[in-house]
């Protein structure tokens, strides 16, 4: 585990024996290399000690180079061993408490990450933190996001912030170095270096997380400017890392990464895709939540559409996958084409009329809103196109289809593939694997082997830098149509475009 607690019984002082106290209390540990102590715990030990008639629990972190006393408690309280896993996203922000000897997660909760308010993508945030300050400015704020959603999950455990002893995270590159204080100002610039890429474990007191100030932080590493921890823990939930099939392993979110290879090889890519399916895209979106609806059924013969809203009540707005709901819907209804135009002409299409919404307002899907998405569509397309072009191999020889994130959670399979979001491949074939960032960073928390197979999958990828290449430009061109420009790519939409006399 990154931390854990042990129950030690310390042999008392005496006229024969009169070690100090610290080098008293490391000789009740012979099994781990204690390698530091805070000063503040240091100057209250012998009276903790003492108090405790010398049973004590000792809390250690694992450290870069060994294990760090972080607490000393009286008596044995082995059995309350908490840790928090996070996902720092670029739109949002999730956290879990994690029982550390169960190995269980007790409660989560997710958040805003409030930097949307200095711009929703991550090219916007590097050009702000080029100001004055803005390092500092923009760490605020993340830290802040950070903190409110990490304190939301412990008050749901029922755990208090000081019981948190270890923090894993996993982030972009450049949320990973808004979190350390890092500049990122050449993540951005060719030739796109991070300062960072693997940062080892830091202090949450010197990184303003509100825990044990103590506490360990373990910042998954990444691999280059825009492929980072988020992704390499997707790559080790995924498993792809371990099989002999190739597999393609995408996370679509405010930033695109994916990754192809198998036990032998591993090659990625990652960009800038938009918030496609963070609530960015459509003007009526908004993250999945209470009043969001949520699921959407278009009939072919009436063109009305049938919903289901999350909680319940009257909808507030659409999120992703009502999103890929509606525009499949919409294309296999010949409502609009396969170029995203409306077929007669209108400017919009009515999910939820004004009557049956909260705000007494037409809840629409838009011909921007449709443009908007294409834009992204065609940005993952030609992102994968480009990955697989690479390495030379078609989208037939892939095994297994990893989604993750928000891209990877809720999309309805058969929508998704209609516009061309995942491969038209068998359905087996295809996974949804939810938010891995966050799972892998539970993972990290609990496994030293974990943490070691990251670091081990890291070196080994091969980092395509999609930035300067001519090929991803020409691709993204000419990739934005439902489900893709050349059709024979899915055959299975093809067929059912025929079948409705759409094709």
């Amino acid at each position: 585990m990154l931390s854990k607690k042990i129950y030690i019984e310390v042999a008392p002082p005496r006229l024969e024996d009169n070690r100090a106290d610290y080098e008293r209390l490391l000789a009740a540990l012979p099994d781990h290399r204690v390698t530091g102590v805070p000063l503040d715990l240091l100057r209250r030990l012998p009276g903790i000690l003492r108090a405790a008639g010398w049973r004590v629990t000792v809390t250690l972190g694992r450290t870069n180079g060994g294990w760090m006393l972080q607490a000393v408690e009286p008596g044995d309280s082995a059995g309350r061993q908490f840790g928090l896993a996070v996902d720092a996203g670029t739109t949002t922000i999730s956290a879990s408490v994690v029982d550390l000897v169960a190995g269980r997660v007790l409660a989560s909760a997710v958040g805003e990450n409030a930097q949307a308010g200095e711009g929703e993508d991550i090219l916007t945030r590097l050009h702000a933190a080029g100001e004055p300050g803005g390092v500092s400015r923009l760490r605020t704020v993340l830290m802040n996001s950070v903190n409110r959603v990490a304190g939301e999950a412990a008050n749901a455990a029922g755990v208090a912030a000081q019981e948190i002893t270890a923090v894993a995270v996993g982030a972009n590159t450049t949320m990973t170095h808004f979190l350390l204080g890092a500049d990122p100002a050449w993540i951005c610039r060719e030739p796109y270096i991070p300062a960072v890429n693997s940062p080892g474990v830091q202090s949450a007191g010197s990184m303003g997380l509100a825990v044990n100030p103590e506490a360990v932080v373990y910042c998954i590493p990444g691999v280059g400017s825009y492929f980072g921890g988020d992704a390499v823990a997707g790559i080790l939930v995924s498993g792809l890392h371990r099989q002999e099939e190739v597999s393609l392993f995408v996370d679509i979110g405010t930033n695109g990464e994916m990754v192809v290879g198998n036990r032998e090889w591993l090659v990625a890519a990652a960009g800038a895709a938009g918030p496609a399916f963070e609530n960015g895209v459509v003007r009526q979106g908004m993250r999945a939540g209470p009043g969001a609806v949520e699921r959407v059924w278009i009939d072919p013969r009436t063109h009305r559409a049938a919903y289901t809203v999350m909680g319940g009540g009257k909808p507030r707005g659409l999120c992703g996958s009502a999103v890929v709901d509606v525009l499949a819907g919409m294309l296999l209804s010949g409502i609009i084409d396969r170029g995203g135009h409306f077929c007669d002409g209108r400017e919009a299409f009515v999910v939820v009329p004004g009557s049956e919404a909260e705000y007494g307002e037409d809840v629409v899907i838009t011909r921007q809103d449709i443009k908007n998405f294409l834009r992204t569509k065609g940005a993952v397309n030609a992102a994968v196109e480009t990955l697989l072009s690479a390495v030379g191999i078609n989208t037939g020889e892939i095994r297994n289809f990893y989604a993750a994130g928000a891209f990877g959670e809720h999309l309805d399979v058969e929508a998704a593939v209609t516009l061309g979001l995942y491969p038209d491949l068998p359905r087996e074939r295809i996974r949804l694997l939810g938010n891995t960032s966050l799972e892998g960073a539970r993972r990290a928390l609990l496994s030293e082997d974990k943490r070691r197979e990251l670091e081990e999958i890291r070196r080994r990828v091969t980092y395509l830098e999609l930035n300067v290449s001519t090929e991803f430009m020409a691709r993204f061109t000419g990739s934005r149509f439902f489900p893709h420009t050349d059709i024979s790519l899915y055959p299975s939409v093809a067929k059912k475009l025929r079948a409705a006399g759409l094709l």
